[in-house]
């Protein structure tokens, strides 16, 4: 697969997956049309090459690269399109062997954020490489909305009360690869941080959703939507997601994984509008059990703050039990801030974690 120019030429095509920036070499035009290129791609290293717009950079000379950290060797990107509840075409990239057989056999780990106007284009990861695709997983990022893969529209698609467009997305891509057999629910798993973690946590309590998914990966995740504008810098997040202490709790409280989870399916007590504790309720979804997660987050985290992560986990452990929430892990770094790891060796650790757990509750075979 390629992308081409829009009148059908060939020349100049970029590949899938691979993301590719052109700078000029010289400002003056009638003395040189040399270009610098820049490309990378989810299989391909940095690299600069040199090009010339008279061709329209359609042969290119390579100049430096940096070195391949995993063997791309018999991998392959292609692009697909599922369709959203309401009828929107949702962009998704998939990374998998060539040989791979569409037997709904393969374990398959499903990216995505969804917010912010931030776009999940093609990148090199020697993590993602050496620990998932390696060893024959298959890596898929969904261009969901409220990113920004097609300009501010597509993420106002997606504000406030209209969140849930995020988390409808996202059952529709995890649909499409289940219905094309590349991977079934027992293979599939889910991952995200920060607003991504928010999207796991909903993924995980939301009827349809977490009944696609036999794993998830929640890290640095916001949780409690009730309170997550007092804690740290949750209040600058409000235009994104809604104001809590107003009328906008109306809308937020619907996609709050911490209540979904205690109040609508666990029927839990919940305040009222005067702070008044509430009778149990009956479940709103009493075959509903939760996929095997990690939660991952960091004691130093100064943007979402670690409770959000430890209520979570512990209204799972301890009021679902092990019957509705059969497995269910945590780890906290005590150092790292927001990303989670302070340094290379605590990264590599966290993601080791991350990639073993996936493996064994997905089945990839070593």
């Amino acid at each position: 697969q390629r992308w081409t120019k829009q009148d059908g030429g060939d020349d100049a095509g970029v590949p899938v997956g691979e993301d590719v920036s052109v700078h000029s070499h010289c400002r003056d035009s009638s003395a040189d049309n040399t270009l610098w290129l820049s490309r990378d791609g989810y299989l391909v290293p940095d690299s600069l090459e040199k090009a010339s717009a008279e061709d329209c950079c359609a042969s290119t000379e390579p100049i430096k690269a940096k070195p391949a950290m995993f063997n791309a060797d018999g991998l392959c990107v292609e692009q697909r399109f599922a369709t959203s509840k309401d009828g929107t075409r949702i962009p998704y990239f998939v990374m998998r062997r060539k040989d791979l057989v569409m037997d709904g056999s393969n374990p398959t780990l499903l990216d995505a954020y969804g917010g912010f106007e931030i776009s999940m284009l093609p990148g090199y990861s020697a993590g993602v490489g050496a620990g998932w695709l390696e060893r024959g997983g298959c890596k898929v990022i969904a261009n969901i909305r409220g990113g920004g893969e097609y300009g501010p529209s597509w993420h106002q698609a997606a504000l406030k009360e209209k969140r849930y467009k995020c988390y409808e997305d996202m059952e529709a891509v995890a649909q499409d690869l289940i219905d094309s057999k590349l991977t079934s629910r027992e293979k599939l798993a889910c991952i995200g941080g920060s607003n991504g973690g928010l999207m796991v946590g909903n993924l995980i309590t939301r009827p349809i959703a977490s009944s696609l998914f036999g794993a998830a990966v929640c890290q640095v995740p916001l949780l409690d939507m009730k309170r997550y504008s007092r804690l740290l810098a949750g209040a600058s997040w409000m235009g994104e997601y809604g104001n809590p202490e107003t009328s906008d709790w109306e809308f937020l409280r619907k996609h709050s994984p911490y209540h979904l989870l205690r109040h609508d399916i666990l029927g839990k007590p919940e305040l009222g509008k005067d702070d008044v504790l509430g009778d149990s309720t009956e479940s709103s979804n009493h075959d509903w059990i939760c996929p095997k997660t990690l939660f991952t987050t960091s004691t130093r985290d100064d943007r979402v703050h670690p409770g959000h992560a430890r209520k979570m986990v512990a209204a799972l452990i301890e009021e679902a039990g092990p019957e509705k929430a059969p497995k269910v892990h945590y780890w906290e770094n005590t150092e790292g801030g927001h990303g989670g790891a302070a340094d290379n060796s605590q990264r590599a650790h966290m993601w080791a974690l991350t990639y073993n757990f996936l493996a064994k509750e997905l089945g990839l075979k070593e």
